[in-house]
């Protein structure tokens, strides 16, 4: 056993745990990653600021995101299972009442048709917008994803035929209770086969600007994941204009000089807690939050250039741990950066188990968790 001196309190101990609560629940109307006044807009790169805001949720700002793509071009379709009723969490309400039942249409229970119908449709030059009710529902569609939409234009060669404009909506990620078949994050699953573009958004106005970027601009079929747990609890100002954001660009939101932290959707605002206790404790220390917001094809030079800089990084993402977006960030780090490294890269992430009830939120990373602490691992990365 270490001497009393030697043993390293942080939060997961039961000496610091008398004297401190990190794992409170996020206050999302004061958390510094989401705009509660118009003003900050100007802030991000890429959000217009000169312009009227509404006050919305992720959900909201997804509908908003898809109404502003059906009027800006008769190419665009919203189709899936529910969705001329607004679907389980009422993105896409009122969009058949305004743009009609050939626009915005159910389908049958069947996520690989959905998805074949959707192939074709971007074959054809269309842009449809498919909703699959919840990530965990898309593995029947896995073959349509994979071997047909990925390789699409690859298997075409010079014809210049492709499926951009193919966008499929998923809402990803644990809320607390929903158990084997409601909290599954499989975006390591479509990262490993080239041909998509992954996304993730992380609040209300990153979404409607990501989802236009997917919808109206990119040459390539997107994935659209959205943390279902932010739908109604981050709430901010989001202009009213049609605006893009870039696809495959890192955002740093946070700069810092002694450690990045890397992550993307909701495990951010996680991340952004640990730094704001860890900070307080260490005066002076400075850490740098970057939200990935595409996870693939990631944007390697802004995590490289950041990493090279404070010499330590912390991947935090919600998915399993193991074969995950972390291990590949992790090792492009090291590979890249070993010599400027000070502290071996963590990985701060999901569990490798299936997410039972009981369990639920033991599983995912949190402020001060057993293995899933980000702010230990912030503390143990600074003193290694």
């Amino acid at each position: 056993m270490l001497p009393k001196q030697q043993i390293r309190c942080y939060a997961s101990h039961a000496v610091a745990a008398a004297k401190r609560r990190l794992n409170v629940p996020i206050d999302f109307a004061k958390t510094p990653l989401l705009h509660h006044k118009r003003e900050t807009l100007s802030n991000t790169p890429g959000l217009p600021h000169n312009c009227e805001t509404s006050r919305l949720n992720l959900f909201q700002a997804v509908n908003s995101g898809l109404r502003t793509a059906l009027n800006e071009s008769n190419r665009v379709l919203c189709f899936g299972e529910d969705v001329a009723f607004g679907g389980v969490f009422r993105c896409t309400s009122g969009l058949q009442e305004e743009f009609g039942p050939q626009r915005v249409f159910n389908t049958p229970i069947t996520e690989q048709g959905i998805v074949g119908a959707a192939i074709g449709a971007a074959a054809e030059g269309m842009k449809p917008v498919v909703e699959i009710q919840f990530a965990d529902y898309v593995f029947p569609a896995f073959d349509q994803i994979v071997n047909e939409a990925a390789k699409f234009r690859y298997r075409e060669g010079t014809t210049g035929a492709n499926v951009g404009g193919l966008v499929i909506r998923m809402p990803c990620g644990g809320v607390g209770h929903g158990a084997l078949y409601h909290t599954q994050s499989p975006e390591s699953l479509f990262c490993h086969v080239p041909g998509f573009r992954v996304v993730v958004p992380r609040s209300p106005s990153q979404a409607k600007g990501l989802l236009l970027s997917a919808i109206l601009e990119s040459k390539d079929p997107v994935i659209f994941m959205e943390p279902k747990i932010l739908y109604r609890a981050a709430v901010e100002e989001v202009p009213e204009d049609l605006y893009t954001l870039p696809l495959s660009k890192a955002e740093v939101v946070k700069p810092g000089k002694d450690l990045t932290i890397i992550s993307y959707g909701r495990p951010l605002y996680t991340c952004a807690a640990a730094i704001e206790a860890a900070e307080k404790e260490r005066p002076g220390l400075n850490v740098e939050l970057i939200d990935l917001r595409t996870i693939y094809p990631w944007d390697r030079p802004t995590i490289l250039e950041s990493v090279a800089r404070t010499g330590r990084a912390i991947v935090v993402h919600e998915s399993m741990v193991n074969y995950g977006v972390g291990a590949e960030i992790s090792a492009t780090i090291q590979e890249h950066n070993f010599l400027k490294l000070h502290a071996p890269v963590k990985r701060i992430a999901g569990w490798t188990t299936h997410t039972g009830l009981a369990w639920e939120k033991y599983i995912f990373p949190d402020v001060a968790q057993f293995v899933t602490g980000v702010y230990d691992a912030i503390m143990e990365s600074i003193e290694y």
